[in-house]
């Protein structure tokens, strides 16, 4: 619990600060600095990106780096980066302190992957991988708080002041924590060995199924995700329903992805992680049906089942990947994940941008999510019903732990 409840500290600071506070304060700073639309653009491309970088380096060297150390430096580098935030007044300044917390995320997560994979028992491997993902639904709870608490009171700027405080605080408990891990009777140079060269890594996913299906899930997952979370509000207010409604719509994913992580992963851990996909992804998809057959009616449902998969969705892939491959194969594969992830939101902001051009409605986007939240509905399935029996038997040749490459 300790071990979990610090990386998902970590999560808030490297994601629900580093990634989100910005999209939450933006308001308010363009008060004080000229932020454009154009230039909200711009930081969205780049910043994106540069999480890509992240995670692509990350799958490519990360096992050559210690993970322990890896988590102390981007944690260290996060937090000076949200306390420099609440100094800038320069947007060139704001755009590079911004790209550099997204690299930092994505090699933060994909370190935090490693270290769990490694220490977890593995009977909870899950539940503390999706319980740590979900920290970034709590980074979305305490930026509410921030905006309607502390904001109001002290200016934007505290808003930044107290992300890099937290985020020292959660260095200061991290570097605790590895401390005690490291007195663990664990053979992180056996770990090591099994970590699989670039050439490899890349063989691996395209032939064999547990990465492939891993990787080609987290690209329908960016496809789905990132234009509904980009085009809702837009789309609500297309149907001329109350703002608030798409206000009513984050808050409860935020309060469902804080629940989720936790009881789905215990789900994968106990039941099988076919069984918790099939739930997740259920969910997602019946939300985005509700969706597009009444939005004023079904949107904070939609807002239900977005949260109740992403968040959680990333810990039980990892748990999933890891019964296959050793830790730090895991986290290479993680890391190409995250990068088929951001290319197909990438992919999905593209198309939704094109059809809003070309229609002049974004209903036809809300369908396109939907039939992708399907196909992700069927590809669980598919892994329920072909997942590895409990006596370990194994039909599919996978590259195992014991099997270093």
């Amino acid at each position: 619990m300790r071990m979990t409840t610090t990386f998902g500290i970590n999560q808030i600071v490297s994601h629900g600060f580093g990634v989100f506070l910005f999209a939450a304060l933006v308001p308010l700073m363009q008060e004080s600095i000229a932020i454009s639309h154009w230039y909200l653009a711009t930081i969205g491309a780049l910043t994106q990106l540069s999480y890509l970088g992240g995670a692509m380096l990350l799958g490519l060297i990360g096992h050559r780096i210690d993970s322990g150390r890896l988590v102390l430096i981007t944690g260290a580098i996060s937090s000076a980066l949200l306390l420099i935030m609440a100094t800038l007044n320069d947007p060139m300044l704001v755009l590079l302190t911004l790209i550099g917390l997204a690299a930092s995320a994505a090699i933060s997560w994909g370190a935090i992957v490693e270290l769990i994979t490694r220490y977890a028992h593995p009977s909870f491997c899950s539940t503390s991988l999706s319980s740590a993902s979900s920290g970034t639904a709590w980074g979305y709870g305490l930026n509410g708080l921030l905006i309607l608490l502390v904001v109001p009171l002290l200016g934007w700027r505290s808003g930044w002041v107290l992300a890099g405080i937290l985020g020292y605080m959660a260095l200061i408990l991290t570097f605790f924590l590895l401390q005690h891990l490291k007195q663990r009777d664990v053979s992180s140079a056996s770990e090591t060995k099994h970590a699989l060269p670039a050439r490899q890594l890349f063989y691996i996913i395209a032939t064999e199924r547990t990465a492939f299906f891993a990787c080609l899930i987290c690209l329908m997952v960016g496809f789905a995700t990132m234009p509904f979370a980009t085009w809702l509000n837009t789309y609500l207010a297309e149907l001329s329903l109350p703002a608030a409604l798409g206000g009513y719509t984050w808050t409860m994913s935020g309060i469902t992805g804080m629940a989720a992580g936790f009881l789905s992963g215990k789900l994968a851990d106990k039941k099988g992680h076919g069984t918790a996909l099939l739930i997740i992804f259920g969910g997602f998809a019946l939300g985005q049906l509700a969706l597009i057959y009444d939005p004023a009616s079904f949107a904070i449902f939609a807002g239900f089942g977005y949260g109740l998969m992403y968040f959680p969705m990333w810990g039980i892939i990892a748990g999933w990947v890891k019964q296959h491959y050793s830790s730090t194969a895991t986290m290479q594969i993680n890391g190409i994940g995250m990068v088929t992830f951001g290319l197909g939101g990438a992919l999905g902001n593209l198309l939704a941008g094109f059809i809003r051009e070309l229609t002049g409605s974004l209903e036809g986007v809300y369908w396109i999510i939907a039939a992708d939240a399907l196909l992700l509905l069927g590809v669980a399935a598919y892994i329920y019903l072909t997942e590895r029996p409990k006596d370990g038997s194994n039909p599919f040749n996978d590259f195992t732990q014991g099997a270093p490459g």
